[in-house]
């Protein structure tokens, strides 16, 4: 299989979480909701595992992945404004860093010097991700312990925005 091929076994499961996406919008109820949280979780863990260990990190894969985890995130969050189980103020808080982090992707793409810039995955990006699936399974677990949580995932998504924004100032310099 070509390196950059869109059919690699993290690229599956990283595709797999916009399945997770629609099911979480389709099932009401928790018991489904959480199995869903914990499989993405578990692909989001597994793909980037799996293109580590086998040595298959593609283009593909590092496009699809965060894609994927955002796709999940957004249709989860939706699905639970929605159904009145979060409020206006706790749906913003869990999607700060994405709506943040999708601006400072088109400003990227329109600043001339940072058009080569590779997006590469930081680990204050993977802290605010594990937040907010942790966040999402609290939901169903342990509401009360839902708004403290949110207020870390809050501000893990300042830091993580700011800890991006840095890099790629720095990353821009340097192309």
């Amino acid at each position: 299989m070509e390196r950059d091929s869109l059919a690699t076994l993290p690229n599956v499961l990283s595709l797999s979480r916009l399945g997770f996406a629609a099911a979480f919008v389709l099932v009401k109820g928790h018991d489904a909701r959480l199995l869903l949280i914990a499989a993405a979780g578990a692909t989001d863990f597994l793909d980037g595992w799996v293109a580590r260990k086998r040595g298959s990190v593609t283009k593909w894969g590092a496009l699809i992945d965060p894609v994927a985890d955002r796709f999940f995130m957004f249709a989860a969050v939706c699905s639970l404004l929605f159904d009145d189980v979060i409020g206006n103020w706790q749906y913003g808080a869990f999607i700060l860093r994405d709506f943040f982090t999708a601006v400072g992707f088109l400003v990227a793409r329109v600043v001339p010097s940072l058009r080569r810039v590779t997006f590469v995955a930081r680990m204050s990006g993977k802290v605010v991700t594990v937040l907010q699936l942790a966040t999402l399974a609290l939901v169903f677990l342990a509401p009360p312990a839902v708004t403290p949580m949110l207020w870390l995932v809050a501000a893990a998504s300042v830091f993580s925005v700011v800890d991006y924004t840095r890099a790629l100032y720095v990353a821009g310099y340097r192309v």
